[in-house]
């Protein structure tokens, strides 16, 4: 059972890497034996974070927006650990101005911020996918994990645009999987994850008081409907992905897996 899940010696390039949940994986699984190419935007940020992992990681800086950017990085993550067995299309993310509040409204959210969350999270995955998906079809094997969200479940208020593209990126999963299998081997692979609710950067103070800790009216109703009544830790994801990356899912391919503390099957009543 343990080398059914074993990733060591495996070359893993996480987009988005220098995030929260990003760097929380590249730190796990970096531990377990992989490793680590750590792709941002943010380059300085993700070469402090791949120093800590002695080693066995490396920062790159990647727009996942701009092909060629990614086609430079990936370039670069094959010269310096060889070509990746696995891809984590981890960028994604939302913005303030493309969120409904009580001073601005569904009619009035700027076209620009739409597109941006919209390309951000779907075209991020695209791109990333297209690049590495070639190397992959190339060798007739690879493995694909794209994040997805609770969202593309069950869209949430004031963030359409968010909600909208996380469900396109479940359809865009299933989709690259029937392709990539049929058309180039079955030994390549593409699932995705949708996390629950987890405290980061990007909503902590949505759902806690930045002043207080408490929970917001909007944080006490997402734990009033998750039976596990707590927000997710970015390590609860790490077994997940290990197992859609390891060959314990060998089998599985096309599917969104939830990791968030029952969310999903609960009613409310």
């Amino acid at each position: 059972m343990k080398s059914l899940f074993d990733v060591k010696g495996k070359k893993i390039v996480i987009t988005g890497g220098a995030g929260v949940l990003g760097s929380t994986l590249a730190m796990s699984l970096s531990k377990l034996g992989a490793l680590i190419a750590i792709m941002d935007l943010n380059e300085s940020k993700a070469h402090e974070i791949a120093e800590t992992m002695k080693g066995k990681a490396k920062g790159f800086k990647g727009d996942v927006l701009d092909k060629h950017s990614v086609e430079n990085a990936f370039q670069e993550v094959v010269d310096y650990f060889g070509a990746p067995d696995i891809l984590i299309n981890g960028a994604g993310g939302n913005h303030p101005k493309a969120t409904t509040s009580n001073t601005l409204s569904f009619f009035d959210l700027p076209v620009d911020k739409l597109r941006f969350v919209n390309e951000l999270n779907l075209l991020g995955t695209i791109i990333p996918s297209q690049v590495v998906g070639r190397m992959f079809a190339e060798r007739s094997e690879g493995i694909i994990l794209n994040i997805s969200s609770m969202n593309a479940f069950r869209p949430l208020t004031r963030i359409p645009a968010y909600s909208a593209a996380k469900a396109a990126v479940s359809n865009f999963t299933q989709w690259l999987a029937v392709h990539m299998a049929q058309i180039y081997s079955p030994k390549i692979r593409v699932n995705a994850i949708a996390p629950g609710f987890f405290l980061t950067e990007q909503n902590r103070f949505l759902l806690t008081d930045e002043q207080t800790g408490k929970l917001t009216e909007r944080g006490k109703k997402i734990l009033d409907h998750t039976p596990m009544n707590r927000f997710g830790a970015p390590e609860d994801l790490v077994g997940a992905v290990q197992w859609l990356i390891s060959d314990a899912s060998q089998f599985v391919t096309g599917i969104v897996v939830p990791v968030d503390g029952g969310f999903s099957a609960y009613s409310g009543v």
